[in-house]
């Protein structure tokens, strides 16, 4: 089996494993590093052989900008000190403690590499984190935290990480240098992605076309990435602000076939590229363990140390900063999204799994320094961010249900049907108003008025029933069962429309490209009710 071969047959497994950890129950990220981890074991699977230097760019533009199509930049800035408290504030802790117990424990290791290693081990995954809690009925505030927190973290965790990469393969650190480096790295990604963020806005409104959209955003995190390493900035930075922008101010309301689509790409693209990362978790366990073997029980001492260490100081730190938040919070009397007791708090702290960024970035570092000698003890180090990563991901990732359960973490499920109410409701009466505006504009028929209100009407009762009080929603219901039976007889006459278009393909003298033309207008008529 070849390399080519090896990625298919991941790019296989990422499909097949979301099915099958719905029927077991079990996170498909989880799955994908167990089944990563047993193709390792057969003899006609070869070691991976990325060159270090394509793994950043190849696997964290997408997934970062997948992630950040869940949240808005209205939604960082009103949960900002939580995020910044709770979150970001923790990777420095987090790369500090790993870096001095490393450090420590290691002899020879330069202090570059050991705060290397803890700023790659200090990210909590985004993806493993609301994979398993969003299936789990958490409260969306944590939800929308532990997005947050692996969004912002991860972007915090690899500038830091590329201060000390640097460090270490110039041979030389300073602090000042460092800070600079630091600032410049996150004005320039800003700039950046601002910038491409705009242009890539504009141009979305000229193409209308949701094949050429969707295209345009696929390439659009990539460049965003390079081009802000080619000015010296994050990368990473660069994507998440450019995500950002365009989720903010790229949304055509009326584009509704490119927003379906849209979402239904990018959710395939993060699927894809999360499983092939899981499942190279896997698969570079083997030949990890093959390289630290002659080291001894030494080596996995010192990284169950680390692994403590990532866990302790993530539950030493959570605690007393959720309380302190919660006291400015009641103080300042902020909108924000914060664990409101322990027992949410030890929820988000046994969520902080390590995944994909954390692979990334030990697989990334560079084999040599910029002498040509090779980087300090290299497979130490990967060997201890991939034990951190398969302890926090299965051991957590499998006993997060039960500890959410232990403790009875739930949602607030009134609050949300709540808000999903009120904003039915305004749906509703933005339906009546424009519908009045075009009553005053033209001159409609009576009876054509008053199916039209009453669609206006169902606008909002369709998203929530519960709006309307119980004669009305008598009607409605009936409404609903007649209007069923009309979309069920429509969805047969088109679904046979559809058969006898496709028939004609294969007819004698029949013109592709037409057929397709005619069956995409049925496809589209389909979509309306």
């Amino acid at each position: 089996m070849d390399q080519l071969s090896l990625l298919f047959l991941l790019l296989l497994g990422a499909v097949v494993m979301v099915p099958l950890g719905d029927r077991l129950g079990l996170p498909a990220p989880v799955l994908m590093t167990l089944g990563g981890a047993g193709l390792a074991l057969l003899p006609a699977v070869p070691n991976v052989d990325v060159p270090p230097e394509y793994i950043l760019p190849l696997v964290l533009p997408p997934l970062l900008y997948a992630s950040a199509q869940r949240t808005s930049w209205r939604q960082f800035a009103a949960n900002a000190r939580p995020i910044l408290l709770l979150a970001v504030a923790l990777v420095f802790v987090t790369t500090a403690a790993v870096a001095g117990v490393v450090h420590a424990l290691v002899p020879g290791l330069p202090l570059a590499a050991a705060v290397a290693l803890g700023a790659l081990v200090a990210p909590p995954d985004p993806v493993a984190a609301t994979a398993v809690a969003g299936s789990l009925g958490l409260p969306r505030r944590l939800v929308s935290i532990l997005e947050g927190e692996g969004l912002f973290n991860d972007v915090t965790a690899i500038v830091l990480y590329h201060v000390a990469v640097a460090a270490v393969v110039s041979g030389s650190f300073s602090w000042p240098d460092a800070l600079a480096e630091f600032a410049l790295s996150a004005v320039v990604a800003v700039a950046v992605g601002l910038g491409l963020g705009w242009c890539a806005a504009r141009l979305l409104d000229r193409l209308g076309d949701a094949t050429l959209e969707i295209g345009l955003t696929l390439l659009v995190p990539f460049v965003a990435y390079v081009l802000a390493e080619e000015f010296l900035g994050s990368g990473v930075l660069a994507v998440l602000t450019t995500a950002l922008f365009l989720a903010e101010y790229a949304t055509d309301a009326d584009d509704v076939l490119g927003r379906l689509a849209g979402h239904t790409f990018w959710e395939v693209v993060d699927t894809l590229v999360t499983g092939v990362a899981f499942g190279l978790i896997g698969l570079e366990l083997h030949h990890v363990f093959g390289t630290v073997a002659d080291r001894g029980t030494q080596t996995l001492g010192w990284a169950a140390a680390v692994v403590a260490t990532v866990v302790v100081v993530r539950l030493a730190w959570l605690l007393p900063a959720a309380w302190l938040a919660k006291r400015l919070h009641r103080r300042r009397d902020y909108d924000e999204e914060i664990p409101l007791s322990w027992r949410e708090s030890v929820v988000m702290w046994w969520a902080g799994m390590r995944g994909v960024a954390s692979v990334a970035l030990a697989i990334a570092l560079p084999f040599r320094t910029a002498d040509g000698d090779p980087f300090p003890h290299r497979e130490v180090l990967v060997f201890f961010a991939f034990a951190v990563v398969m302890s926090t991901l299965v051991v957590q990732g499998l006993t997060l249900p039960r500890v959410v359960r232990v403790l009875g973490v739930r949602g607030d499920d009134d609050a949300e049907r709540g808000y999903e109410r009120e904003l039915a409701v305004r749906a509703a009466r933005a339906a009546k108003r424009r519908l009045k505006e075009i009553e005053e504009a033209e001159d409609l028929p009576e009876d054509l008025m008053e199916q039209l209100l009453r669609r206006a009407y169902d606008v909002g009762a369709r998203i929530s029933p519960d709006m309307v009080d119980e004669e009305r929603r008598e009607a409605y219901r009936k409404r609903v069962e007649r209007l069923r039976a009309v979309q069920r007889i429509q969805r047969e006459m088109m679904s046979a429309a559809r058969r006898e278009v496709l028939a004609a393909r294969s007819e004698p003298g029949a013109d592709p490209e037409v057929v397709d033309r005619v069956l995409r207008h049925l496809d589209v008529r389909s979509l309306r009710p």
